[in-house]
């Protein structure tokens, strides 16, 4: 399994930018729920956001809640996150991460339960 993380950049607080991740590999992509993690300079990497894996389960930390938004598009083998009304304290590295789960409602939010890792995009907000 690789992923792919892109739409990193530098915004302004209270801006938008949005995450994708692309998946490729073996299996089937609706296998896995997939996560997007963080980590800011400093700080243990913490989680944003899962969707479980075919029928849009969704969780979010209470820091993003009602601003940013998790999706997927399986026939594309990519998930997104939208990130609106962007906060200074949003800078980090984000990370998606994919774990193998047996039912639609399994969404994970601690970073030992995926197994797989995309290499992190850099988002910057600025004032």
């Amino acid at each position: 399994v690789q992923l792919q993380a892109s739409g990193g950049g530098l915004a302004q607080a209270g801006g938008s930018l949005r995450l994708s991740c692309s998946y490729s590999g073996r299996y089937s992509f609706s296998n896995y729920a997939m996560g997007w993690f963080r980590q800011a300079p400093g700080k243990e990497r913490e989680f944003v956001a899962v969707i479980g894996r075919s029928i849009g389960v969704t969780r979010y930390a209470d820091s993003v809640k009602g601003r940013f938004t998790i999706s997927r598009d399986n026939a594309k083998k990519t998930v997104y996150l939208q990130m609106d009304s962007l906060k200074l304290e949003d800078t980090a590295v984000y990370s998606c991460a994919a774990t193998y789960v047996r039912t639609d409602y399994m969404t994970p939010s601690e970073p030992e339960s995926y197994e797989y890792w995309g290499q992190g995009t850099l988002v910057t907000v600025s004032s």
